[in-house]
């Protein structure tokens, strides 16, 4: 059998096998650029952007992907939360099994206007725009309107793990 005919035989196989079992497009919830940044940090010895000394957690009314917020919420008094990272604010991981949570309530300000279906929470790098870093979507997606109480996620609800 010659090379290509092997090559288009398993691009038709793994192609066949993502149909059968919907296999997601998504691989985690740490992004791209993170994802790099500890390759060149860890294996290449060098040394990319700078750790930030404050993460800003967001939400959205889309799915995020490894390189993009996905709809990120505006308006209606919306916005990031900023959160120094240090180890008060993210103690651990006390488990050793890569997982970090977040030490006290994350509140964000209180809609003033309909903010739609929130389906996803996200840490950015920047209180706008910025690199996203980790995204991950709700248990259970929320709307959120005009007038309703300051959404909030309590002490250990949101985590982070590092982890394949």
């Amino acid at each position: 059998m010659s090379k290509l005919f092997l090559q288009m035989k398993t691009a038709f196989l793994l192609i066949t096998l993502a149909m059968v079992f919907s296999l997601p497009t998504f691989a985690g919830p740490m992004s791209d650029y993170l994802e790099n940044e500890i390759i060149d940090y860890w294996f290449q010895n060098t040394v990319g952007a700078s750790k930030p000394a404050t993460l800003y957690f967001g939400l959205s009314t889309a799915a995020c992907s490894d390189t993009g917020f996905g709809t990120e919420v505006t308006g209606g008094s919306y916005a990031r939360v900023t959160v120094t990272a240090n180890a008060t604010n993210f103690p651990g991981p006390t488990t050793n099994d890569g997982t970090i949570d977040n030490a006290s309530a994350i509140t964000f300000p209180a809609p003033t206007a309909n903010w739609g279906l929130v389906t996803h929470w996200f840490i950015a790098d920047a209180v706008s725009a910025g690199n996203l870093l980790w995204c991950q979507a709700l248990t259970t997606s929320k709307t959120i309107n005009n007038g309703d109480a300051a959404p909030s996620f309590g002490a250990s609800a949101m985590s982070v793990q590092v982890d394949n």
